[in-house]
């Protein structure tokens, strides 16, 4: 069983950073991805970023030029760093992970990790 568990969420006021981290209980690289979703209240859950197998990444425009996402292979660990927060990028994040094998497409999610913009 995969799990997922996401860390450093927390309240910061705009214009600051965190870096959120999402350790696997497996190697990163056995995933043909992984990435960051987030969730605000009354919302669907967004993609915010994610990264292939073979490093390349993509994000949602919104946080293009703000957010980072990278991974540590030796601490199994996929991070977020995220810059010039804005009260909307409030919402819970979730770490998730994309096995495909053959047809079937197996998505695993973290619990969250609330993250709130405020003054």
């Amino acid at each position: 069983q995969v799990q997922l568990v996401e860390s450093g969420g927390g309240l910061v006021q705009p214009g600051g950073s965190l870096t959120l981290s999402c350790a696997a209980s497996r190697s990163i690289f056995s995933f043909n991805a992984m990435g960051w979703y987030r969730q605000a209240p009354g919302k669907q859950r967004d993609m915010v970023a994610t990264i292939t197998s073979s490093g390349r990444a993509n994000y949602v425009d919104s946080v293009k030029g703000r957010f980072t996402i990278s991974r540590d292979s030796a601490k199994n660990t996929v991070y977020l760093r995220m810059n010039s927060l804005k009260p909307e990028d409030t919402a819970v994040y979730y770490c998730n992970a994309v096995k495909v094998s053959g047809r079937a497409e197996n998505n695993y999610w973290g619990q969250g990790t609330q993250v709130t913009v405020s003054s």
